[in-house]
């Protein structure tokens, strides 16, 4: 296997354990908290914090950056959150809930910033150029502490990730609707999970599914993801960092119970 086989093989292993941590606090009581505080609407944080990395992002414009939600859930959402919180103190605010999970969450996780370095050096040898939401939290100011870090580092690798991922997919001619479709761990359960009413999924899945290669071409972007993905692990880390990435990840997993 040569060196960027086996990268590709890498990123792939740790695609779900990026892909959960690297999001779980999106979800969590902690970022629940933050957003009370600063008198944001229920599960708004998400949607305002995460888009104002960009600034004021205008609702049409953070739904194509989200990709996987309906748009009218943005045209509902993000117009009450952003006159609650200017994009600079939304950011703080998204921050802040990633900080506090993480510290709920990864404080007794071995040498967390020795983890969190592996992952930045590959984020910061990542091209941003076609990737917003990635590019801004790439450049955003991150924490100082080393657990709080590690949480930081894992999402936005996931940023990066899912941008990649996006790119794939609509190279592939598909929209991420039609790869949750198509996705084995995606499906109709997730649409809902989503904000798409039962109807709407109904149809999208219909429509998704009179693609004959569908799966196929789903398949074929999550190997581009992983593909170029592995090129950065290789270009940024030498083999045993990639090693000890990979172990490093693999006990996070075990230690988080991803």
């Amino acid at each position: 296997m040569t060196t960027i086989e086996g990268a590709a093989s890498l990123a792939n292993r740790i695609r779900p354990v990026v892909q959960v941590l690297g999001g779980k606090f999106m979800t969590s009581p902690e970022l629940a908290a933050v957003e009370a505080e600063v008198g944001l609407p229920p599960r708004s944080l998400y949607v305002r914090g995460r888009s104002a990395v960009l600034g004021d992002v205008p609702p049409k414009v953070a739904a194509e950056l989200f990709g996987i939600f309906p748009h009218w859930l943005f045209d509902l959402v993000l117009p009450p959150a952003t006159a609650v919180l200017d994009a600079p103190a939304a950011v703080r605010a998204y921050a802040e809930s990633s900080a506090r999970w993480s510290r709920v969450s990864l404080s007794a996780v071995s040498e967390p910033g020795r983890l969190a370095e592996l992952l930045f050096r590959v984020v910061d040898a990542a091209d941003a150029s076609g990737l917003a939401l990635f590019a801004g939290w790439k450049n955003a100011e991150r924490p100082a502490g080393d657990v709080e870090r590690l949480g930081f580092a894992l999402m936005v690798f996931r940023e990066l990730r899912g941008g990649l991922h996006f790119a794939a997919l609509r190279a592939l001619g598909l929209s991420v609707p039609e790869a949750v479709v198509a996705d084995p761990e995606g499906g109709r359960a997730r649409l809902l999970r989503t904000a798409w009413p039962e109807a709407a999924a109904d149809e999208l899945i219909a429509s998704a599914e009179r693609k004959p290669d569908l799966r196929e071409r789903w398949q074929r972007a999550e190997a581009l993801t992983d593909d170029r993905i592995g090129e950065l692990l290789a270009s940024a880390l030498t083999e045993p960092e990639r090693a000890e990435l990979d172990r490093r990840l693999a006990d996070l997993a075990m230690f988080v119970q991803v």
